[in-house]
């Protein structure tokens, strides 16, 4: 047990002067501004570093032992650094709230461990550290265990002696399958708590945040570790510019040591092959682009070196994290690319699709090779695929007649490519480099500085500047090489998004056709944050800013690029009238087409037709107009439609059209047979055959019409319908001979007008009634011509004429000037309101009980000469 004295000494409050020792000695505050002694509680991970500081001091320790910086150093520091409200660098800079964020989250993780005792203080960590309490207590639990496992040997014989009474077991054990896969237990994996990673979008400052925890540390050295050497040398310019150049010093190996909190940059390649020489000295090591670090050797490395805090830094964790999780367990921060654009850190992004063309086969064909982490095409057979000098050609054309010299950094598939591809800007007078790895290193360095002095416009690469490399005036990335891996793609976007002076937004070209979805091979930035609309040159991610600084047109018509067929069609409804239709696919065309024709209106009607203007087959308009015939609510509209479905020429589509009319109320199935009648008589629409039906089928929509005109034409009438419509059997069928044989002897109209209202109900009448009519349909536009003279005309005008003339009767005589005019205009409504226009002739009408004689030679004149 512990002593009594000891539990009271751990207990007490520190002294001021112990703790300005302690803080003298550590080069950390344990207290902050406003904090008294009383913060320091006993099991507080400040405590805990303020006890192991005192003890260090009183064994005459210099400065902070190794394993006191690696457990405290920057946990005290981000403390400190994080107490002031905004944290700032020695250059003045602040961090941004996302940056923050990275250095509270590893606060809270560091702190966790140190409170719940989750890093063990080693028994000896080579400053003489170990007691002699330790050993007899080792000494105590072997005894302990010697005693446990006699016990657990007695059980195990009493549990064999036992097992007679034990139940019989129902079920026999199946031989184990060799093929049968072992599920093997996840080995060991030391130091895995101590490793955290945070997620921020290229762009978004992931360097900042790597020197704030070099400001966070000031006796634990710093080891930042990158993916390719000239990351190294900006690394080191970005710790320098910061204020922090003298704490730079050459990597630290074997069992050298400095306390001054050196800084070390260096690559994964050089950590792979010193690994086991590196000094202890390092308490902190940042791994930039983290999943550069996931690679077998790398990680087996990382995992054998456990004793710093390892900080992984990636702008794509979100795409691979089950692999990135795998090396770096804890997630402290994310901070991803949508979150960025809107904030306003990073510049907005638009994007453009441009179709390849007919010149280019498509690269469905080109097959994906598997990589460490994920898979793409097979860059031989791509470059093959894309590396046409027509196709070159034409691209750099493109660039050049829309972008002029807009900087922009241009992705081909491999180095050759890159260089043919830059060749043909240059020809087409574009400033333009091909970059890559062969580059020799003077030269790259002197092109990269081109760039950013502007006498270099576009650079032309094939994975060299995806990652790492920072130009805040590269404007335009162009997927020239498309790619299949949703984190090399985020990685190329992140080299447009660094804001500058004069850029209003970051433009990405991918080459496919406008409405390619996101279960496509290839990626795109749509299907990269989940868009579900495409419209060109719009802003994808990002605040939407009207003012001056655009550089492309933005197109007024979108394309649903989901691939959620509900996603799709709520797109469709949503904005029906902003489609562009001719790159929906065809079923959605169809859908689109229904649409549209339920719910146009007389403004949007031209703007419909517009839409279809490409449609070469008419199908989409057909569907269109019969829709809109259908189910659209406007009657004059519908009409509208039913005469462009005659003006189609399509005998199904008139059909339907008929049969839809069927359908209408009584005064709206008049006005659009009267609209398909006329165009029957306009023009030649199907067989003759049809044309017969359709004439008589429209005939029978307005029998009541027909029947008013022959009944006040000729009095036999009414007694030969009543005569057809009251029999039964073959006295039915001898009454529709009888009105048939009554027809011919009128004349057409006549003959006509009763065929029109005559209807049978067995099956002999019907034979002589449609016989008939046939005979007389010979001409169908001829009959359609007749039927047309028995429709009203202008019944509207002539009642608001009629009521207004009433209304001057009624109220008294108005001035004389006025009753003039009135009464000029009142004579001819008079006039035509006196006529029934049964004859069709003009001012000749015809009584109830009219002779034949005097309206045969009308009838000869309009519709039988």
């Amino acid at each position: 047990m512990a002593k009594t004295s000891d539990v009271a000494a751990q207990a007490a409050v520190p002294s001021g002067a112990d703790i300005e020792r302690a803080a003298a000695f550590a080069r950390e505050p344990f207290l902050l501004d406003g904090e008294g002694p009383e913060a320091l509680a006993p099991g507080t991970a400040r405590r805990r570093a303020l006890d192991r500081a005192l003890k260090e001091l009183d064994e005459g320790a210099e400065h902070p032992s190794i394993q006191w910086r690696r457990d405290f150093s920057l946990l005290l520091g981000l403390e400190r650094f994080l107490a002031d409200e905004p944290p700032k660098l020695l250059d003045g800079a602040e961090l941004n709230p996302h940056q923050v964020d990275a250095l509270s989250g590893t606060l809270a993780e560091l702190m966790g461990q140190q409170q719940t005792g989750a890093v063990e203080e080693p028994a000896e960590n080579g400053n003489g550290n170990g007691t002699a309490a330790a050993d007899t207590d080792t000494e105590l639990d072997a005894a302990d265990e010697v005693e446990a496992g006699e016990d657990e040997e007695l059980a195990v014989d009493d549990d064999e002696e036992l097992a007679v009474d034990e139940e019989p077991q129902d079920w026999e054990e199946q031989p184990a399958d060799e093929d049968e896969e072992v599920v093997e237990e996840a080995p060991e994996d030391p130091g895995a708590e101590r490793r955290f990673w945070f997620e921020h979008a290229t762009g978004a400052g992931k360097t900042v945040a790597a020197v704030g925890f070099v400001e966070a540390t000031r006796t634990g050295g710093v080891l930042i570790l990158t993916h390719r050497r000239n990351l190294v040398d900006q690394f080191i310019g970005e710790i320098s510019d910061r204020g922090y150049k003298e704490r730079l010093r050459p990597p630290l190996l074997g069992d050298r040591d400095d306390p001054d909190g050196p800084v070390t940059v260096e690559t994964y390649q050089w950590f792979v092959r010193n690994h086991k020489k590196i000094s202890d000295a390092y308490s902190i090591v940042i791994c930039d682009e983290a999943h550069t670090a996931l690679g077998e050797k790398t990680s087996a490395c990382i995992r054998e070196l456990p004793g710093p805090v390892y900080i992984g830094m990636t702008a794509t964790g979100a795409l691979i994290a089950r692999h990135v999780a795998d090396l770096f367990p804890t997630q402290t921060s994310r901070f991803d690319l949508a979150q960025a654009a809107r904030r306003g850190v990073i510049a907005p992004l638009r994007c453009l699709r441009i179709p390849p063309g007919p010149g280019v086969r498509t690269i469905a064909k080109v097959p994906l090779r598997k990589g460490e982490v994920d898979q793409d095409f097979d860059q031989e057979e791509l470059a093959a695929l894309l590396d046409q000098e027509p196709f070159n050609v034409a691209i750099a054309d493109l660039y050049r007649s829309r972008f002029r010299k807009i900087p922009g950094v241009v992705y081909t598939a491999g180095v050759q490519h890159a260089k043919n591809v830059a060749k043909a800007f240059r020809d087409a007078g574009i400033n333009a480099q091909a970059v890559s790895g062969e580059t020799p290193k003077r030269e790259l360095a002197e092109i990269l500085a081109g760039f950013e002095r502007g006498t270099v416009d576009v650079l032309c690469n094939a994975m060299l500047l995806a990652e790492g490399w920072n130009s805040p005036r590269a404007t335009i990335c162009m997927h020239l090489a498309p790619t299949a891996s949703r984190r090399i793609y985020q990685q190329r976007v992140g080299r447009v998004t660094r804001r500058a002076p004069g850029k209003e937004a970051g433009i990405v070209l991918d080459f496919v056709h406008p409405a390619t979805t996101h279960d496509e091979t290839i990626v795109t930035l749509h299907s990269l944050l989940d868009r579900d609309v495409y419209r060109g040159g719009a802003i994808v991610v990002g605040p939407v800013r009207r003012g001056r600084g655009r550089k492309v047109r933005v197109e007024r018509r979108i394309v649903p690029v989901s691939d959620v067929e509900e996603k799709r069609m709520e797109v469709l409804e949503r904005e029906i009238w902003r489609i562009a239709v001719e790159n929906l696919d065809y079923p959605e065309q169809h859908a689109w087409a229904a649409l549209a024709g339920a719910r146009v209106n007389t403004q949007g009607w031209r703007r419909a037709r517009a839409m279809l203007q490409n449609d070469r087959t008419k199908e989409l308009r057909r569907r269109f107009l019969l829709t809109c015939v259908q189910r659209n609510r406007n009657s004059q509209l519908r009409l509208k439609a039913l005469g462009e479905i005659a003006d189609l020429g399509d005998p199904d589509a008139f059909d339907d059209a008929i049969d839809i009319v069927g359908t209408w109320s009584r005064e709206d199935k008049r006005a659009g047979t009267k609209t398909l009648l006329q165009a029957l008589v306009d023009k030649r629409i199907g067989r003759r055959d049809q044309a017969q039906a359709w004439v008589w089928r429209l005939a029978s929509y307005t029998r009541e019409l027909h029947e008013e005109y022959a009944v006040q034409r000729w009095p036999e009438t009414k007694r030969l319908l009543g005569l057809l419509v009251n029999s039964s059997g073959r006295a039915h069928g001898r009454n529709a001979r009888r009105l048939v044989h009554a027809a011919r002897k009128q004349d057409r109209r006549l003959a006509v007008a009763l065929l029109a209202a005559a209807v049978s109900h067995t099956p002999e009448g019907e034979e002589v009634l449609r016989g008939a009519r046939m005979r007389m349909a010979r001409k169908p536009s001829a009959v359609a011509r007749e039927l047309l003279k028995n429709f009203p005309k202008g019944g509207k005008r002539r009642r608001k004429r009629k009521r207004k003339q009433g209304q001057d009767g009624n109220g008294g005589a108005p001035e004389a000037g006025q009753n003039g005019r009135k009464r000029g205009r009142s004579r001819k409504p008079a006039s035509e309101a006196g006529e029934v226009d049964l004859a069709g002739a003009d001012g000749d009408a015809v009584a109830g009980g009219g002779d034949d004689e005097q309206v045969s030679p009308v009838v000869d004149a309009v519709g039988d000469s």
